[in-house]
């Protein structure tokens, strides 16, 4: 009887450890594909896109679902590829201007901080900043291997996207099957809340997104600030990433609007605050109500986190990803593990 229990007992130990040993491989595996989870997941957003945009042309005009889905990727892929054929030449020579005056604008800077009695570490900061993108641009050679790769990765999750919307009932189908029968109908209203949560972003922020560019190139226009329209291209792209894109769209701007005077870089600094005053208290508003109501500390915690994990990708897609597990936590932890009745 000892021996059976000492068996029984090394057993259920090594047990233990090969069940430790197979979750711990399984959280490398997933650490090690990180990069291919998140392109799957921004080819997932963007199939959602697809998909609504699809439903929006069959609902309005008499054609098929492969028509309707054809014509969304060649509306959305065709706006895409005018604005770069027709604006391409002028945000090229206008970047190619924040690059060449941002160096004379941080020397104004310093200059204005001189006077201003601020003392020689604002200035070493500053220093180092104008150091740190001259060496940027003397290695932008080196980026455009980077800019290929991700160029490629685009056409992936273009393609990836194209097949998610094509039979999104397919790829449902499929995730649902992995599910204990128990928990079928839960994972199912959970993809359905976070398709609709991930609609509703993407509509409000392209709305927003436009707004902001739209203000931001016209105020720098009218402050004479150079380069407005790239600035304002930079601040509606920025505007994507919540919370800390506005913060950094600021930064090049008003650096060259001190090429001009610091009057202009502090009228610069108004007009941001204004943008974002507008953006922060109607548009994000906005979007929230069209996709679900995250707290904004969850969202910027969400932002940072992402960029120290997955670097640039994971900062772009902060925003959807915050949403959709916000969504799946209320859906399946609060509401159905905890019992609590929550509207999600």
């Amino acid at each position: 009887m000892r021996d059976e229990g000492k068996y029984w007992t090394l057993g259920r130990i090594a047990l233990a450890t090969v069940v430790v040993a197979a979750i711990f491989g399984v959280f490398l595996l997933l650490v090690k594909l990180s990069s291919f989870l998140l392109l799957l997941f921004a080819a997932a957003v963007l199939g959602v896109v697809f998909d609504a945009i699809a439903r929006a042309i069959c609902s309005l005009v008499p054609v098929g679902r492969t028509l309707g889905l054809g014509t969304a990727v060649i509306l959305l892929l065709g706006i895409f590829i005018g604005a770069l054929i027709l604006f391409g030449a002028q945000l090229a020579s206008q970047f190619d201007m924040i690059r060449q005056n941002l160096p004379n604008g941080i020397e104004q800077l310093q200059a204005f901080l001189s006077r201003a009695g601020l003392g020689d570490a604002a200035n070493g900061i500053l220093e180092g900043g104008k150091g740190a993108f001259s060496g940027v641009v003397s290695k932008i050679g080196t980026y455009m291997l980077a800019i290929g790769n991700g160029l490629t990765n685009l056409v992936l999750v273009i393609f990836g996207a194209i097949f998610f919307a094509a039979d999104p009932g397919l790829y449902r189908r499929g995730l649902l099957l992995l599910v204990p029968q128990g928990g079928v109908k839960v994972a199912g209203a959970s993809l359905d809340d976070v398709r609709r949560g991930l609609n509703g972003w993407m509509k409000g922020q392209a709305i927003s997104s436009v707004v902001v560019a739209s203000l931001t190139a016209a105020g720098l226009a009218l402050l004479g600030v150079p380069s407005a329209g790239g600035l304002g291209v930079i601040a509606g792209l920025l505007d994507v990433i919540p919370m800390v894109g506005p913060v950094i769209s600021g930064v090049p701007a008003v650096l060259l609007a001190f090429t001009k005077s610091p009057a202009t870089a502090l009228w610069t600094v108004v007009l941001f605050l204004v943008v974002q005053q507008l953006q922060g208290n109607f548009l994000q508003p906005m979007i929230q109500k069209q996709a679900v109501d995250v707290p904004p500390a969850v969202l910027l915690f969400t932002v940072l986190a992402a960029g120290m994990l997955f670097g640039l990708l994971g900062v772009l897609l902060a925003a959807p990803l915050t949403i959709t597990i916000f969504v799946l936590v209320k859906r399946i932890y609060v509401k159905t593990i905890l019992g609590k009745n929550i509207e999600v």
